[in-house]
């Protein structure tokens, strides 16, 4: 693997880990690097200067990304199988096909079973870069498996039993078999502010609005590319 194809490779692998703890909370200080290289691609979409345009990426940073997804993804796609293959290099501990499964669905915004790098960037300017309601509305759409407006216990635990299987069984501290579900609870009791038994939207904003955690993990991002 050539030098230039490393580099690409290192500086994807950290967005996604970075992108990984972000979406579970687990995003500190410590794990903010702004070390990213920047430079300049040999052969860039047609819609550079368009991305540009509508996302919140410079050119630059664009050309970066780009080299990167076109050495993972040479057709300039990609399909969900290759999506959990690339992604489970980040976690060989654990199984993370389920939670790729949902990071997959939440990037292919045009449901045609395909990621391309317009999908991708277009992501990753909301996660990155985005405004706090523009971040946290990604997130809830992640969360809401089917679409229908709101969150669900059955389907916030299809979540965290995708987070703790990608995270494996030797982790430490061990995690005991019923966590997802305590983690379920807790959400739910935090989140479900007229107690209906779902998350709204609106009940999601506000509830990670006023949690310390999640703002200050949000803001932390913002260093990431």
């Amino acid at each position: 693997m050539s030098q230039c194809r490393k580099r690409c490779r290192r500086q994807i692998t950290k967005v996604a880990r970075y992108f990984y703890r972000f979406l579970t909370g687990t995003l500190t200080q410590d794990s903010v690097e702004d070390d990213f290289e920047l430079s300049t691609v040999c052969h860039r979409p047609e819609s550079m200067d368009k991305l540009e345009e509508l996302t919140k990426f410079t050119k630059k940073e664009l050309q970066v990304l780009y080299r990167g997804f076109k050495n993972e993804c040479p057709s300039g796609v990609v399909n969900e199988e290759n999506f959990k293959t690339i992604y489970s290099q980040f976690f060989p501990q654990g199984d993370s096909s389920m939670y790729a499964h949902f990071l997959f669905e939440a990037f292919d915004t045009n449901k045609n079973g395909s990621v391309s790098f317009e999908d991708f960037v277009f992501g990753l300017s909301i996660i990155l870069r985005g405004t706090i309601n523009d971040r946290l509305n990604w997130a809830f759409n992640l969360y809401d498996l089917n679409k229908d407006g709101c969150i669900t216990k059955e389907e916030m635990l299809d979540i965290m039993k995708s987070i703790y299987d990608m995270m494996g069984k030797y982790t430490y501290p061990t995690m005991q078999d019923d966590a997802p579900i305590e983690h379920v609870e807790s959400f739910f009791q935090k989140m479900d502010q007229n107690k209906d038994g779902v998350v709204t939207i609106e009940e999601f904003i506000e509830s990670c609005k006023k949690d310390e955690n999640i703002m200050q993990s949000m803001q932390l991002f913002d260093n990431v590319i």
